[in-house]
């Protein structure tokens, strides 16, 4: 098996971890770093395990979710509240937890979909990490997900 990473750097989003006991439970924001690593068992024609030039399709899906946007846990009690009081302030991202892990999780496994899509199955990723302010990483794997 031959693996590579792309990172994508600096992503700016919010967040709030409502059952925190400390300043974690505001709104808050970081600039967020995901790595994904690609595997695959035959490389390309050209010899690679993904073509870096043509992983448009995860830019723009961390552009349309991600970039500028609130990311809340799913059972955040404070989530629809705040939203609905001024809707054109938002952009909404919900994931079952909004943690480095919980988003480490949710990403691989959409991610994964994606470029097993994009590449008939023959590339698959094995991880991906989410790193808060280049300062705090989590790392969710192939072997986590089974």
């Amino acid at each position: 098996m031959l693996s590579c990473t792309k990172t994508y750097f600096d992503i700016p989003f919010a967040h709030r971890q409502h059952l925190h006991d400390g300043a974690c439970a505001k709104i808050h924001g970081h600039n967020w770093d995901i790595s994904v690593t690609f595997s695959c068992d035959k490389t390309d024609e050209n010899g690679f395990v993904v073509d870096f030039g043509k992983l448009k399709f995860i830019k723009a899906w961390i552009n349309e979710n991600l970039d500028h946007s609130c990311v809340f846990s799913k059972d955040d009690p404070l989530a629809d509240k705040l939203v609905s009081s001024a809707p054109e302030a938002w952009k909404v991202c919900i994931v079952d937890q909004c943690s480095c892990e919980g988003l480490a999780r949710h990403l691989f496994k959409i991610f994964n979909r994606l470029v097993r899509e994009h590449t008939n199955g023959r590339v698959r990723v094995t991880a991906l990490e989410v790193s808060e302010d280049k300062k705090n990483t989590a790392r969710f794997d192939e072997v986590s997900c089974k």
